[in-house]
């Protein structure tokens, strides 16, 4: 693939998560300035998770049938004027209509981008390894410049300046040619050839980790920031200090994928996929009451394995499916995850206000990664030849 379109592929799922973590990073801080409380403030941002969900199968068929290269020009304009628009909000219903319109114009790039990422065989654990070490610097950008916006310039610049870079990036896009990429014997084999045998299990397998695989990452990177906020609370750290520790918590973890990513295209995915789930659930249940820099450690070790799953679905998918309906299979599995992501905003907001707090948030995100451990049992030993003839 052309170095300049991997780039641009590889800042869209950067940006992506960035945008849907912008208002839920800085939701405490505003919840303060209105005299409200963090869970009502926090639950604007639901709209836009159900969208960011919602909208990834049309925008997968869309992709598929009229074309990723101008589904991704629409990404990277619409998402950027639809921050901008953020920026410019002053009601509470303004506010969460804009928010709403970045989850729909996000929900295009995971089946998508992911799409055009996978296609052309290679080191393809690698390849989606490093795209998901992009998408993880969102993440941890979203804790870092929005403390720091806070402190220093308001919150709506960021969502000003990051929205200017995306339509910018939108226009770059459109300056370069479609690559055209060599078909060989094989790769028409894998475009148009049939699913790979016991694609029905993987894909079963696949479902079940999305939808409860969403509920933690989503649950563990919406909530982290307020969790050190409050669980280091006896150091007194201002809003960009929590922001900097929550972000290098991201950055460092993000790393593993890539880790993961090589290994999987060495390696058979089915131990490799039980270790990280089975030390999801055990790292949880650890956490749970953990306070101070036993949090931040815990933290790390949590997000490490989390992060790490992300190559492992999308690198399953790409093997056991043609490229002619990788884009719909792929906005099946995010429609999954983030279904169950939505959740995760109201659901957080009732239990901080309400409910059992952030310790039963890990109890319930460590009982969910037992359950997706016992469901990759059901996965095949090894690939076979059609397996790897897909890839």
């Amino acid at each position: 693939m052309n170095p300049r379109r991997l780039l641009l592929l590889n800042l869209g799922h950067a940006l992506d998560h960035l945008f849907m973590l912008l208002f839920p990073a800085v939701a405490a801080l505003a919840a303060a300035d209105i005299g409200d409380s963090y869970g009502a403030v926090l639950v604007l941002a639901t709209g836009s998770f159900i969208a960011f969900g919602a909208c990834s199968l049309p925008a997968g068929w869309l992709g598929d049938r009229w074309g990723r290269e101008k589904m991704m020009l629409i990404f990277f304009t619409g998402i950027g004027g639809a921050s901008i628009l953020t920026g410019f909000a002053t009601s509470y219903w303004h506010l969460a209509g804009s928010l709403t319109l970045i989850g729909v114009f996000a929900a295009i790039y995971h089946p998508v981008g992911i799409a055009m990422v996978a296609k052309g065989g290679g080191n393809l654990g690698r390849r989606l390894g490093v795209n998901g070490v992009w998408g993880n610097m969102g993440v941890a950008a979203s804790a870092l410049a929005i403390g720091a916006f806070v402190d220093f310039a308001g919150w709506r610049a960021a969502f000003f300046l990051l929205g200017g870079l995306s339509v910018a990036a939108g226009f770059y896009w459109s300056r370069l040619q479609p690559e055209a990429i060599p078909q060989t014997a094989q790769s028409r084999g894998a475009d148009h050839g049939p699913p790979a045998r016991g694609w029905q299990r993987v894909l079963l397998v696949i479902g079940i980790s999305a939808a409860i695989g969403g509920f933690i990452f989503n649950s563990m990177t919406v909530a982290l920031p307020k969790v050190l906020d409050d669980r280091l609370a006896a150091f007194s750290y201002s809003a960009t200090e929590i922001g900097a520790i929550a972000s290098a918590v991201y950055a460092l973890a993000a790393f593993s994928q890539i880790v993961v990513g090589r290994a999987i295209d060495r390696y058979a995915i089915k131990p490799i996929f039980l270790a990280i789930t089975a030390g999801q659930a055990v790292a949880l249940f650890v956490a749970v009451n953990l306070d101070g820099w036993a949090m931040v450690a815990a933290s790390v070790a949590v997000m490490v394995l989390v992060f790490g799953q992300i190559p492992i679905n999308d690198t399953l998918v790409a093997r056991y499916t043609p490229d002619r309906w990788r884009g719909r299979v792929y906005a099946v599995k995010y429609v999954l995850t983030f279904t169950v992501s939505a959740a995760v905003v109201p659901g957080l907001s009732w239990l901080y206000d309400q409910g059992g707090g952030f310790p039963a948030m890990f109890l319930g995100a460590a009982t969910a990664a037992a359950i997706i451990t016992a469901a990759v049992l059901l996965l095949p030993r090894a690939p076979s030849a059609a397996v790897a003839a897909a890839e």
